[in-house]
């Protein structure tokens, strides 16, 4: 990773680190390791918005990797604190782009981050040389097809836009023929997020996926919800209704560089059970990363 690229990841994170796990290191170089020591280090990681369940698992076997191993110093600890955090951030395998165009769906609710995403995601491709088409199928709110199509300028992408107020299905399926015959290496298609009309809003992202199936066989090739980090453990029990409604298998982070509740990246394997895929490390159109789960941990507490 290159030096301008590791201090991207060392800014985007620095509200989190600030306000939590930058601290454990001063505060494990101050104590002995007694029970009041794991109770304060169990309450920066739950004030760091871990989530109560993956804070009392890090620290159990923390604790016992300190017993077992006879670790004593500070250094020891918070290396062996890394590699409970590395633990609980999954590997993720990339998508195949053998087989064009790759169809990806984003989800989640209104405010995530999920039109932006798209955008940077389809400038993110284009920076490593492939080619990607954007699909406004967020059909019932005229500004989040403005929106995108504003993105799409920024990142000098083809977009494909559904008619305000017309079927979300029509607009995927239009998109996805038009990266078919562009012959474009992704179609990123971004989706409405409603919560106040939750049927609804979940019968008409399935609705998106069969269509996409009609469009493409085996389409869409992947699911992709966008999370926002800044709302923390909330974000997790939104995600559970899109879980429920369609196969996710990967989330993005967006928002991390404004958010202090970078801790709820280790409940997402635990409660989701998903690996995070890309993370928002600014507003810039350059800021999506590929998440690096070593980098992610070196950053938040230093080393």
């Amino acid at each position: 990773m290159s030096e301008n690229l590791l201090k991207k990841w060392q800014k985007g994170l620095e509200k989190t680190r600030k306000v939590a796990f930058g601290r454990i290191a001063n505060f494990l170089g101050t104590s002995e390791l007694n029970e009041e020591t794991w109770e304060d280090l169990e309450a920066l990681l739950i004030q760091a918005d871990m989530g109560l369940a993956t804070t009392v698992d890090v620290i159990e076997a923390l604790r016992e990797t300190v017993r077992e191993e006879g670790l004593t110093t500070t250094a020891e600890v918070i290396d062996a604190l890394k590699g409970e955090l590395l633990n609980r951030l999954a590997v993720s395998d990339r998508l195949d782009f053998s087989s064009k165009p790759v169809v990806i769906i984003l989800v989640g609710v209104n405010g995530s981050g999920k039109t932006t995403s798209a955008a940077k995601l389809a400038y993110h491709y284009q920076q490593e040389g492939k080619s990607a088409l954007l699909v406004a199928a967020d059909t019932y709110r005229a500004a989040a097809i403005d929106q995108l199509r504003i993105w799409a300028e920024r990142a000098k992408v083809p977009m494909v836009a559904g008619q305000p107020g017309g079927d979300p299905g029509a607009a995927a399926y239009d998109g996805i023929n038009a990266a078919i015959s562009r012959q474009m290496d992704a179609a990123i298609i971004d989706t409405a997020g409603r919560l106040h009309t939750r049927n609804n809003l979940m019968e008409e992202i399935k609705k998106v996926h069969r269509v996409s199936g009609k469009a493409l066989p085996r389409a869409p090739h992947a699911t992709w919800l966008v999370l926002d980090a800044t709302t923390g453990q909330n974000a997790l029990q939104q995600a559970k209704a899109f879980q429920e409604a369609v196969n996710i298998n990967g989330v993005i982070l967006a928002k991390l560089d404004s958010s202090a509740k970078g801790g709820m990246a280790f409940a997402i394997q635990k409660q989701l059970d998903l690996p995070i895929l890309y993370a928002g490390l600014g507003e810039g159109i350059e800021d999506m990363q590929r998440f690096d789960r070593k980098v992610f941990v070196d950053s938040i507490i230093g080393g």
